[in-house]
């Protein structure tokens, strides 16, 4: 039975890869509502980057932890920006892009491609 893989197709570090990519995107999508979990979600993606190493679902990580650290970066200018009301706007700009860039992870993820495909 423990041969048995769910995801036809997948090896078993694949498909621990594929796993692992997607609970780091799920807590990225909570984080974007309570904060906390958009840290952890990348910390969880930081810890399992080696194991998905030289599989199809590597790049996943590259897109998690690049939309992290951009968004940080992007959202201390616009918090610094909010006393002059465009840090708000860029605060909204920012929120749709990692919005966007998760949720195309996550459809080419469930389809068992690379981000960059």
């Amino acid at each position: 039975m423990s041969n048995l893989r769910p995801n036809i197709g997948l090896t078993i570090v694949e498909d621990a890869a594929k796993t692992n990519a997607l609970i780091a995107y799920g807590l990225m999508i909570l984080g974007m509502f309570t904060g906390i979990f958009w840290l952890i979600g990348v910390v969880w993606a930081m810890v399992k980057r080696d194991e998905a190493r030289e599989t199809i679902f590597a790049d996943h990580y590259a897109n998690i932890m690049t939309t992290f650290w951009w968004s940080l970066g992007l959202s201390i200018i616009g918090f610094i920006l909010a006393f002059f009301v465009v840090g708000y706007f860029l605060l909204f700009a920012v929120w749709i892009w990692s919005t966007f860039r998760i949720i195309k992870g996550l459809a080419k993820i469930t389809s068992n491609k690379p981000y960059h495909s």
